[in-house]
């Protein structure tokens, strides 16, 4: 379905925003962008696979911020790729088959829950104290991983606020750090991942794209730029809000 340039400076403008506010709270790009390619007149599996590619371009967005800071870590970014990319396949997968009310509505009490918790756990997230990245703990983390992979690939919103949120209550990092490996690897590898099978297996709306993908490379930019001045005290509050928003909106759908 082709665009007017009305359409197209919707597109850029949806895309700014849904991208800024993804880099501050580590997640939730598709609670905004998703719903208007369908209301744009995109169907379903169309939207998803157009919603996919375009997210990756938060990733490179993000990265060109958080290179500059030095946040990653090799071996850390090895493990979550390692354990969370298989997920994203089989995700990507198996979600243009998969009935989808019961699994949202799941998904959206978990997701308000992912809130709720942060914000009576005041000091979550506020602290870096390493933990986990050896032995049992290890294991466990990456099967964690996996599975949010999973969610990463199956699902149109939310996925990279349970890495954030995983990423800070096993691995014990604080909102910057997991913020900047969401953004990163789950914005760039596990997106990049995703949208190749849902690529392959489906329709992109590839003459959207354009808009799409300059629109994010903005909103990252700026987004996680503004996250990393203020430190951890703005991504938690954006991060409990994004979630809880996310959550209704999933239940609700």
């Amino acid at each position: 379905m082709p665009l007017d340039w009305t359409g197209q400076l919707a597109l850029f403008v949806t895309a700014v925003v849904a991208n800024f506010f993804s880099a501050i709270s580590g997640g939730g790009l598709g609670l905004i962008q998703f719903p208007i390619l369908i209301f744009l007149g995109l169907s379903f599996a169309v939207a998803l696979a157009t919603h996919k590619v375009a997210s990756v371009f938060l990733g490179i967005g993000a990265m060109a911020r958080h290179l500059k800071e030095s946040h990653l870590e090799r071996r850390n970014c090895a493990l979550i790729l390692a354990a969370g990319i298989p997920g994203v396949i089989l995700g990507a997968s198996l979600v243009l088959h998969m009935p989808e009310k019961p699994a949202l509505l799941a998904l959206g009490f978990l997701t308000t829950g992912l809130g709720l918790y942060s914000i009576f756990k005041p000091s979550l997230g506020m602290a870096y104290a390493p933990r986990n990245w050896h032995g049992a703990g290890l294991a466990t983390g990456m099967a964690g991983l996996f599975v949010v992979g999973f969610l990463n690939g199956s699902i149109t919103s939310g996925s990279g606020l349970f890495l954030t949120i995983w990423l800070i209550r096993h691995f014990g990092m604080d909102y910057k750090r997991a913020v900047a490996y969401t953004l990163v690897l789950c914005g760039l590898a596990w997106n990049g991942t995703g949208a190749l099978v849902l690529g392959l297996a489906g329709e992109v709306a590839w003459h959207w794209l354009p808009a799409l993908i300059v629109g994010s490379l903005i909103g990252g930019y700026v987004g996680t730029h503004i996250a990393i001045k203020q430190g951890n005290q703005l991504m938690k509050r954006a991060f409990e809000v994004t979630t809880i928003l996310i959550g209704l909106k999933l239940i609700f759908y």
